[in-house]
């Protein structure tokens, strides 16, 4: 079905088109637009993405060294740099936010299934919150510090597929805390969070959802046992309590009894204290559903590496959204085609691959099984070996 045509233009026939004029419609996206489409600022800054692209003007010529395979890409209009940042900072961002939950709407069904470490049924999803830094004199709009600015990328992951469900964009004085306010809890969902989310007020309206936490206990926390349960001590486990708050602002916004699970790392020698809501999964599970959190760092580390997120088209706040909400879209994208595809291979090493061959005329699944499944030979024993 795909044979004859680019490789892009195979990646990009897994966008669910009509979501996107129905966003661009949404938000008046053709206002004023005579040529230059919304669509056609997608793909390119898609395509930035998608081979590490450096600046408005390395996507610019390399496009315009293949304008003959501009068509057939999907592009419809000349690409200039000037118009792509016009685009970039007056196109509305909110476009680009809707299509990328569009696509988290269908990536999420696909790993429904994805084990993630922890034998659970439940949804697990884990929050976190990472900082870009940026250049005050380049974004003064990005406040953080006196002399620096700093953007915030407040990320809900799915464990099930790290799929991120939930993304929030804030200047740098946002503090991760209040993203709890934005979240509709989930019930019967998993909520893993580092102790920066440590509001019992905040956390008492997940409790009352039916929703369930795991978190850690600060130092200075102030608690009352009320029961102790066995652990098996050879698993790490040093205690399982029931226990209610005793501090004045805590006890009044969690009146409810906690479970305080205290745990010492046999790798790192390491005391640890959790705090639950949940009494029924075993206390070495809820260590274990803790040690999944560190995907969420490892998704940061891994989008910020490979996708455009550091380094902005723009200096202006929706155009630095934009680039943003166009880079999960990306990433998404390429987590449904290997879905779809049944690939075995990471999404690094499809990016890699989808980077050197996007001007190619090979079917998509061909391109990725065949290059996944090719293997290099083994030296045979007979041959020469010419450099030692």
């Amino acid at each position: 079905m795909n044979r004859g045509k680019l490789v892009f233009a195979q990646l990009m026939q897994h966008l669910p088109l009509t979501t996107f004029r129905r966003c661009v419609t949404r938000y008046r996206g053709t206002f004023k637009v005579k040529s230059f489409s919304c669509l056609d600022q997608f793909l390119c800054m898609a395509f930035a993405q998608l081979t590490y692209r450096e600046s408005l003007r390395d996507i610019e010529v390399c496009l315009r060294a293949q304008s003959s395979k501009l068509y057939h890409l999907g592009i419809r209009s000349a690409v200039a740099r000037n118009t792509l940042a016009n685009a970039n900072a007056v196109r509305d961002w909110r476009i680009y936010a809707d299509f990328a939950q569009s696509l988290i709407g269908i990536a999420r069904p696909l790993y429904a299934q994805e084990s993630f470490g922890v034998d659970l049924q439940e949804t697990v999803y884990a929050l976190d919150t990472t900082t870009i830094d940026l250049c005050l004199s380049v974004f003064p709009w990005a406040v953080f510090r006196t002399a620096k600015a700093a953007i915030k990328l407040h990320t809900l992951l799915d464990l099930r597929g790290n799929i991120p469900t939930f993304i929030h964009i804030s200047d740098g004085k946002v503090h991760e805390v209040n993203i709890l306010d934005q979240l509709l809890p989930e019930p019967g969902a998993f909520y893993i969070m580092d102790r920066g989310f440590l509001d019992f007020e905040r956390l008492y309206r997940f409790h009352e959802a039916g929703s369930f936490f795991v978190t850690r206990g600060k130092s200075n926390l102030k608690v009352q046992r009320r029961y102790s349960h066995p652990v098996d001590r050879e698993t790490g486990l040093i205690c399982d309590q029931s226990v209610v708050l005793t501090g004045f602002y805590s006890r009044q916004g969690f009146e409810a009894p906690l479970r305080r699970i205290r745990f010492k790392d046999p790798e790192t020698a390491k005391t640890l204290i959790f705090l639950t809501n949940n009494f029924v999964l075993p206390a070495f599970t809820i260590t274990e559903l803790y040690r999944c959190r560190w995907q969420v760092e490892l998704f940061f580390k891994w989008i910020k590496q490979h996708l455009r997120i550091k380094a902005f088209f723009g200096t202006s706040e929706n155009a630095v959204r934009s680039q943003i909400w166009i880079a999960v879209s990306a990433y998404v994208l390429v987590a449904i085609v290997k879905k779809r595809l049944h690939l075995s291979a990471s999404l690094y090493e499809i990016l890699q691959i989808l980077s050197l061959t996007m001007f190619e005329k090979i079917p998509l699944d061909q391109l990725l099984a065949q290059t996944m499944a090719d293997e290099i030979q083994r030296v045979s024993d007979n041959q020469l070996i010419l450099f030692t």
